[in-house]
C-alpha cells in the first residue's frame, strides 16, 4: 500500500480489470468480421436448380414444334450465365482476386470460342452446329480418299428432276432388295464437292446438280459412274444466311440436251447438257421477282415449251413462265411471296394445274397463261415457312403440310355450276403430321412422312395417326414400291417398310456424316446422295417390278 492509501500496483491491476472486456469486443468483432467476409455459396446451388427446373419443363412440356424447345432454352441458358457471373462478381463474397482471376477465365473462354470456332449453320430443329474455323468451307473439287474405279454401265432409268419422273418421290415399276446384309448397297464413289442444298438431275451420263464455290454459284456435271467434273458453269453470286447455310438449294431440271437452273439469287439458266454452255439466262428478280429470305428454291418445272419458276414477286409476278428455246418471258400469275417449294403439274378438276405452295396461301395457276384458278390461305409469319410439296391425290384432293406446329389438311376442290371457279375447302385437319422439309408420300391410302423429325403413317381416309416411331431428323423421303429410302438430317440411310401395320426398319446405312438436307436421286440402279460437304453413288441391289 503506497502513501495516501493507493495501492502501488493499483493502475496496473486497472488496466488488467478493464482489458479483457475490451479484448472480448475486439474478438467478437474480429469473429463478425470473419462471418462478413465468408463465401456465400448458397446461390450457386439454387441458381444451377432452377436452370435444371427450367430446361425439364422446357423439354417434357407438349409444343407445337421440337425447334420451339431449343428457341426456349436458349434465354434460360443465357439468363443462368448472366446469373452464375452476377453472383460470382457481386454476391459471393469471394475474395477480389478470387473473383478478378474467375472473371479473366470466363474472358478468356469467351474470347477463345470466339476465335476458334464458328456457327455453321443450325440443324432443323434450330439446334447450332459449331466447327472450327480453320475448317472453313467446302469449296473442294476432289476427294482427299481414293475414289474407286467407278460402275461399269449407265443407269437403265433416268432421275432428270427434283424428286423424280413424276416430281412426287414416288418411283414405280422398281423392286428394291430388302436385305443389305446380304446384298449391301456398293460404294461406287465419294466426292467432296461445294456447299449448298441442290441435289442431283441425272440423265445417261451426266449428273447434275448446283454447288458454292467461293464468290461462284455453280452448277456442276459430273460422271454418273465416276464422279467426275465433265464441266461446269459459274455465275458471280452467293446467298448466305447464318441458319440456313450457303448455295444454291434448288435441283437442276434436264430434258433433252438442255439443263435448267435456279440459283438462290433467282438467276435462271438455260445450259448444253454435254458442255454446260450457256444458251440463254434470265434474272427473275429483275423480270418483278422478289427474294426469298431463305434463298429462291424452286426448281424449273418443264410443261410443253415452257420453263416455270416461282418468283414471288407481287403485281402478278409470284409464278412466272419462259420460253423454253428463247428464255422469252412467256406468261406471269399471281401476287404471293415465294415460298420454298417447287411449282409441280397436276391433273385435277377442271384439266391442268400447275400448283405451287407459297408464302401463306396454297395456289392453282392455269398452264396456258399463269392466271389463278383457286388459293387457299395458309398460317404464315414469323417463322413459319411453307416448303414440303403439295400432294396431288386425286382429280378433286390435294394433300397439304407444313411444320412449325401447323400439320396437315387434306383439301376437297369443289367445283361450281354455271362457271363458279373452283373453290378448296378442308375436309380434315390434323396436328399429327408436320412436314417441315420433307415431302410426303402416298401409297395406298396412307400417306408416310416426318412429322418434326419422327416418321408417321397417316390414314388419308380420317387424317388419323397409324403409328410414329423412328427419329431420323428433318431428313427426306424417296418412296420406292412398298419400301421407303429415308435419308436422315444426320447424312445416315434407312430402308423402312411402308406398311400402315407399323414401323419396321429394315436396314441402315452410314452414307454421309454431317447435316443432310438435300433430296435423294434413285437413277436406277444407282443412287446419288449429297449435302453442302461431300456427295457419295451407291449401286442398289434393284429390279425391275
Amino acid at each position: 500500500m503506497g502513501a495516501g492509501g493507493v495501492d502501488a500496483d493499483g493502475p496496473t491491476r486497472i488496466l488488467h480489470r478493464h482489458r479483457p472486456p475490451l479484448t472480448r469486443r475486439l474478438e467478437e468483432v474480429s469473429v463478425e468480421s470473419a462471418a462478413v467476409a465468408r463465401p456465400r455459396w448458397w446461390p450457386l446451388p439454387v441458381i444451377l436448380s432452377l436452370c435444371a427446373l427450367a430446361l425439364f419443363v422446357i423439354w417434357t412440356r407438349d409444343v407445337p414444334a421440337r425447334a420451339d424447345r431449343v428457341i426456349h432454352t436458349v434465354p434460360a441458358l443465357a439468363i443462368t450465365a448472366f446469373a452464375l457471373v452476377s453472383w460470382l462478381q457481386y454476391f459471393s463474397r469471394l475474395p477480389r482476386s478470387v473473383r478478378l482471376a474467375s472473371f479473366g477465365l470466363v474472358a478468356a473462354l469467351a474470347i477463345g470460342c470466339v476465335g476458334l470456332l464458328r456457327l455453321g449453320g443450325v440443324s432443323g430443329d434450330l439446334i447450332p452446329i459449331i466447327r472450327w474455323r480453320w475448317a472453313g468451307t467446302q469449296d473442294r473439287a476432289v476427294a482427299g480418299a481414293p475414289v474407286p474405279d467407278g460402275a461399269s454401265r449407265l443407269p437403265f432409268r433416268d432421275f432428270s428432276q427434283f424428286l423424280g419422273p413424276d416430281r412426287n418421290a414416288i418411283l414405280t415399276g422398281l423392286k428394291l432388295e430388302p436385305d443389305w446384309e446380304t446384298h449391301p448397297p456398293r460404294e461406287i464413289w465419294r466426292r467432296q464437292v461445294g456447299e449448298g442444298w441442290s441435289a442431283f438431275a441425272v440423265q445417261g451420263a451426266y449428273a447434275v446438280t448446283q454447288e458454292q464455290h467461293g464468290p461462284l454459284e455453280k452448277v456442276v456435271g459430273r460422271d454418273v459412274r465416276t464422279g467426275q467434273v465433265l464441266w461446269s458453269h459459274g455465275d458471280s453470286t452467293r446467298y448466305q444466311t447464318a441458319l440456313g447455310g450457303i448455295g444454291p438449294r434448288a435441283t437442276p431440271t434436264i430434258e433433252g440436251d438442255r439443263v435448267f437452273t435456279m440459283g438462290a439469287t433467282g438467276r435462271l439458266n438455260c445450259l448444253d447438257l454435254s458442255t454446260g454452255r450457256r444458251l440463254w439466262t434470265r434474272d427473275t428478280l429483275a423480270d418483278g421477282g422478289r427474294q426469298a429470305h431463305w434463298g429462291m428454291s424452286s426448281s424449273p418445272l418443264l410443261i410443253d415449251s415452257l420453263v416455270v419458276v416461282s418468283a414471288g414477286g407481287g403485281d402478278g409476278h409470284s409464278l412466272v413462265a419462259y420460253h423454253r428455246l428463247s428464255g422469252k418471258p412467256a406468261w406471269s400469275g399471281g401476287d404471293d411471296l415465294p415460298g420454298y417449294s417447287s411449282p409441280t403439274l397436276a391433273h385435277l378438276v377442271g384439266g391442268d394445274q400447275i400448283l405451287i405452295f407459297n408464302n401463306g396461301a396454297v395456289v392453282a395457276h392455269d398452264p396456258a397463261d399463269g392466271s389463278v384458278l383457286w388459293r387457299y390461305p395458309w398460317p404464315s409469319g414469323g417463322s413459319i415457312q411453307c416448303v414440303a410439296q403439295p400432294v396431288p391425290l386425286s382429280a378433286d384432293r390435294v394433300l397439304v403440310s407444313s411444320g412449325y406446329g401447323i400439320g396437315s389438311k387434306l383439301l376437297l376442290l369443289v367445283t361450281h355450276e354455271g362457271g363458279g371457279g373452283i373453290n378448296p375447302v378442308a375436309v380434315w385437319e390434323s396436328p399429327r403430321l408436320k412436314a417441315k422439309f420433307t415431302t410426303i408420300v402416298v401409297r395406298d391410302t396412307f400417306a408416310y412422312g416426318l412429322d418434326d423429325g419422327v416418321l408417321v403413317c397417316l390414314d388419308l381416309e380420317t387424317g388419323e395417326r397409324r403409328w410414329k416411331s423412328g427419329r431420323y431428323g428433318h431428313g427426306q423421303v424417296l418412296l420406292v414400291d412398298d419400301l421407303l429410302l429415308v435419308l436422315a438430317e444426320s447424312g445416315e440411310l434407312f430402308l423402312v417398310d411402308a406398311s400402315p401395320a407399323g414401323h419396321r426398319q429394315r436396314a441402315r446405312l452410314a452414307a454421309l456424316n454431317s447435316r443432310t438436307w438435300n433430296t435423294p436421286a434413285l437413277a436406277a440402279p444407282y443412287l446419288l446422295l449429297r449435302n453442302d460437304r461431300e456427295a457419295v453413288c451407291y449401286e442398289l441391289a434393284v429390279t425391275d417390278g
